[in-house]
């Protein structure tokens, strides 16, 4: 697909949650250059506190299984066709990208750190979307499932904060009204 060149402003307020994607898969290297500008969030010390574990093309088949393994509860007992209905939601993405980071035993690093991820995570989200790729930001409870970390190889002191699923969509959804600074601002002083 066709890199759009949206400005920072069209990017942020046009964005979706795509959680319909198509099928398409997302090719590694498209992936990898979104990841690559992404690192250029802002974060407390420059520590960079995110790594990935990424999922896309022939990797994808091994995740899926781990995903109805962990995720549907006694798939075994489901039809063919009812586990597939149920396993759409992680098989038409393109692909994934897993973000960890450390969990600093001090609250204002580990505050910092979370912080720091959620930019990137954003600025992942808002490059693929100028690529005309779509994301959708999850956090199921399934994150911390020790098999599901072991997979991963999250190891102890991180934290899986986020399942970002990437692909390519037919259609986005229609914004749904934000409150305006009038809604959410006080003035100091008054």
């Amino acid at each position: 697909m066709s890199e759009q060149v949206l400005s920072v402003r069209d990017a942020i307020i046009e964005r979706r949650s795509i959680k319909k994607f198509n099928g398409q898969p997302v090719e590694r290297e498209d992936l990898m250059a979104i990841i690559d500008d992404a690192v250029w969030a802002p974060n407390h010390g420059n520590r960079e506190p995110w790594r990935l574990v990424v999922a896309c093309g022939e990797e994808l088949s091994a995740l899926h299984n781990l995903l109805r393994d962990i995720a549907i509860p006694k798939w075994q007992e489901l039809s063919s066709e009812d586990l597939a209905k149920q396993m759409t939601k992680f098989t038409l993405p393109g692909g994934y990208a897993f973000v960890i980071v450390p969990e600093d035993a001090r609250q204002k690093e580990r505050l910092e750190d979370f912080g720091a991820a959620s930019i990137f995570i954003q600025n992942i989200q808002l490059l693929a979307w100028d690529k005309g790729i779509g994301s959708c930001w999850k956090t199921p409870g399934f994150l911390d499932n020790p098999k599901f970390r072991e997979a991963l190889k999250v190891q102890p002191g991180e934290r899986v904060i986020a399942m970002l699923q990437v692909g390519y969509f037919d259609e986005a959804p229609k914004g749904k009204e934000r409150k305006k600074s009038a809604d959410i601002v006080t003035i100091f002083g008054k």
